[in-house]
């Protein structure tokens, strides 16, 4: 099992599960490996700039080839930092910040998915990106957050044409998007206070919901923006 993005409160929690469920667990980030992580878990640390993108590619083959993993979650996410802050108007609206904000959570999901395309058609594997309810145009009632809900939008629909491709080629695998719920992390810190707490998961639950819309994967869903039950959300 592969994760991108292996350093998020999600990734890590996705890591140790499937250690328990003895799986080898390979975690993909850009940040240095953690401390306390499982002996057992496989860690790569891998930077790459937008200017020299045949490196991602190049490393990106190399681990597939090497692990060849039958489970991919690619959990990369970017909703307010210090210097990106969610727009609550269109006033607020950024050039750099936006730009950062689908750096995060639409190109970099998409450069790696690029870059383990050739491993995915030639193996049986399932691919679960992480994105966002908020990215659904149909379900907007509530407007705001305009960057990360476009970025979201983005990867829904590049994740859904990456998937028609695919099935053009091969039907071994499946590829896609899931909103994971609202989960206690530093992401999502900032925005928790009014969510009831029966609604707001831990990353450890996050990471079961995630691994059982994995493991019960149909045909039919492939392409499909999902929510964290397995249940078709509409894009």
């Amino acid at each position: 099992m592969l994760v991108f993005g292996a350093s998020s409160g999600i990734g890590l929690a996705l890591l140790q599960l499937a250690v328990t469920k003895g799986w080898r667990a390979i975690g993909v980030s850009r940040q240095l490996r953690p401390a306390a992580l499982d002996e057992n878990i496989v860690w790569r640390q891998l930077t790459f700039q937008s200017d020299n993108l045949a490196q991602l590619d190049s490393a990106l083959a190399e681990i597939c080839q090497q692990y060849q993993p039958q489970k991919v979650f690619i959990c990369h996410g970017l909703l307010q930092q210090a210097q990106v802050r969610v727009e609550k108007s269109i006033r607020q609206l950024d050039v750099d910040s936006a730009y950062q904000s689908w750096w995060v959570n639409y190109l970099v999901p998409m450069l790696h998915i690029k870059g383990i395309w050739p491993y995915l058609l030639q193996q049986q594997c399932k691919v679960l990106v992480l994105s966002a309810k908020v990215g659904s145009i149909a379900d907007n009632q509530l407007g705001g957050w305009y960057s990360y809900r476009a970025a979201k939008a983005a990867l829904n629909m590049a994740v859904k044409t990456a998937a028609i491709e695919l099935r053009r080629q091969q039907t071994h695998t499946q590829l896609v998007t899931v909103h994971p719920g609202t989960t206690d992390t530093p992401l999502a810190a900032p925005f928790v206070k009014n969510v009831p707490l029966r609604q707001l998961q831990t990353a450890n639950d996050t990471a079961v919901r995630l691994w059982l819309v994995a493991e019960n994967l149909q045909p039919h869903d492939h392409g499909a923006l999902l929510n964290w039950d397995g249940k078709h959300l509409p894009y």
